[in-house]
């Protein structure tokens, strides 16, 4: 029986739910915003983001090989999720910016930290591809 959280506590991190299952739940909505913040491009939009705000085309400039469909629905899942600002600006051609909330600064922060991981062990993780024989 999952506990119920008292009014006014801070909600459980994502260690202690994965201690108790509830992001291994199939219908819990944390999967969605997960999928969402970890995702290739969802990652690579916050990390960008962290800079400030940027227009569409700058951001896909920044980040190689994403497509304009693609980057157009992660932005719109991360502005769903509340981590993503989109400020339309009322001039001709239109001008649109893309920026972070506090809680998307919070995101970013943390993928961020994850991504330098990877970075700094990529010589360790190519060593592991190298030993297998091949890279997936």
């Amino acid at each position: 029986m999952e506990k119920v959280q008292p009014q006014g506590e801070t909600p459980a991190s994502i260690s202690e739910q994965l201690r108790r299952g509830a992001l291994l739940v199939a219908d819990c909505p944390s999967r969605d915003v997960l999928r969402h913040v970890t995702s290739r491009w969802g990652v690579l939009v916050l990390i960008v983001l962290e800079d400030g705000t940027h227009r569409f085309g700058a951001l896909r400039r920044r980040i190689g090989g994403v497509s304009e469909r693609m980057l157009a629905q992660t932005l719109q899942w991360l502005e769903q999720d509340g981590l993503v600002v989109r400020t339309a600006h009322a001039v001709v051609p239109p001008h649109v910016e893309y920026g972070l909330t506090p809680l998307g600064v919070e995101a970013a922060q943390r993928v961020r930290a994850l991504a330098d991981w990877i970075e700094t062990s990529m010589p360790r993780i190519a060593a592991h591809w190298d030993a297998r024989g091949a890279v997936d």
